[in-house]
C-alpha cells in the first residue's frame, strides 16, 4: 500500500501540491489530469527526486522521506524526460545501470538485461546507440530500465509518449501483467487509458486531487446527466452561458456538444456517461468553484 497524507510542495512561493491524499493499493492506479495539473511533481516527490514541505508518503510501512534508499531498492520510476549518455548501445547502457541497481552477479545482469530488451521489443535494437533510437524507442528503454530488479512500486509518467498504437498496447499489456501483484501508477492525461487499464483513479487539478475512486463508480455519479447534441456553431456562446457545457468537439464536420445537468436541454439526447466526461465535468466544476465558489452540477 502506498499511502500519502497531507501532501504539499512549493516552487518560488507557488504552491503546486496542495494537501494531497492519496491510497493506491495493489493494481493499477491512473493519475489523470491535465499539463501542470501538478501530477509529474507529486510523481518525483513519490519517487524520492525531491523532498515534500509538508506531509507524510509511506510505501509498504517504509517512510519515504526518511528512508529514501530503501524505496529505491524497490522502485522502478519512468519520468515524463529522460536523457541518455551519447554513444553508448542499449545493452551496455542498461547492462550499467543495472550494475548501479545493485545487479552485482555479471550473468544474472546478463539475463536480466536480455530479458528486459525482448519485453520491450529492443532486443535486434541492442547495439545500437540508445542517442540515435527514435522517440518511441527511447521511451521503451526508459521503459526497460524502470523494470531493472523486479520493482514492486513502479511509476510511469506520460509513458506512451511517442509510441505507435502497437507498441502502446505492448506496453500496455505488461504494464497490466506486473500489477497483477505490484502497486503500479500510471500518470496520464489519455482518460481512455485510465478507463480501460485502472481499477482505481484520482483527477487531479491545480496540485489538488479533485476526485477519486473506481472508474465504474465515478461514470456512476454522472448517470442520467449526461446529454448530447448537434450545436451550430453560431449558437455555442449562447449555450455556453445557459448551461453547464463540459466539452464540445468536431465530429463528420458538426460541433457536438456534451452538457451535464438534470433536466433534458432542448434538442439534446440523454447519452451513456463515460469517464472522459467524468474528467470534463470534474475539471469544469473545479474552474467554476475557483470562480465562483460552488460547483455547477
Amino acid at each position: 500500500m502506498l499511502e500519502i497524507s497531507n501532501l504539499s510542495k512549493s516552487y518560488q512561493g507557488s504552491l503546486v501540491l496542495k494537501n494531497v491524499n492519496l491510497s493506491i493499493k495493489k493494481g493499477m492506479f491512473g493519475l489523470l489530469g491535465p499539463n501542470g495539473a501538478g501530477k509529474s511533481s507529486l510523481m518525483r516527490t513519490v519517487a524520492t527526486l525531491q523532498a515534500a514541505d509538508s506531509g507524510t508518503i509511506e510505501y509498504d510501512g517504509i517512510n519515504v522521506s526518511k528512508d529514501a534508499h530503501q524505496i529505491r531498492q524497490r522502485l522502478g520510476y519512468l519520468p515524463q524526460d529522460f536523457g541518455v549518455y551519447p554513444n553508448i548501445s542499449a545493452f551496455r547502457l542498461l547492462d550499467h545501470l543495472a550494475a548501479l541497481k545493485g545487479f552485482a552477479n555479471k550473468r544474472q545482469r546478463k539475463e536480466a538485461v536480455t530479458s528486459l530488451l525482448v519485453k520491450t521489443n529492443l532486443y535486434e535494437h541492442r547495439k545500437k546507440a540508445v542517442s540515435s533510437f527514435s522517440g518511441g524507442m527511447k521511451q521503451r528503454f526508459g521503459i526497460a530500465q524502470a523494470l531493472l530488479g523486479n520493482p514492486d512500486l513502479i511509476i510511469v509518467d506520460e509513458p506512451t509518449a511517442g509510441l505507435d498504437p502497437q507498441e502502446r498496447n505492448r506496453f500496455y499489456n505488461l504494464l497490466c501483467e506486473l500489477a497483477e501483484d505490484k502497486v503500479v501508477v500510471l500518470s496520464t492525461h489519455i482518460v481512455e487509458d485510465v478507463s480501460e487499464l485502472c481499477t482505481e483513479c484520482a483527477i487531479m487539478n491545480r496540485g489538488e486531487i479533485v476526485a477519486q475512486g473506481s472508474p465504474a463508480n465515478l461514470i456512476t455519479s454522472l448517470n442520467g446527466r449526461v446529454w448530447r447534441g448537434v450545436v451550430d456553431k453560431d449558437a455555442l456562446a449562447t449555450l455556453e452561458k445557459t448551461y453547464n457545457v463540459i466539452s464540445k468537439k468536431r465530429f463528420a464536420g458538426d460541433i457536438i456538444a456534451t452538457i451535464i445537468q438534470t433536466e433534458q436541454p432542448e434538442g439534446f439526447m440523454p447519452a451513456t456517461a463515460d469517464l472522459e466526461d467524468v474528467y470534463f465535468a470534474t475539471l469544469a466544476n473545479a474552474k467554476d468553484t475557483m470562480f465562483h465558489g460552488s460547483p455547477l452540477c
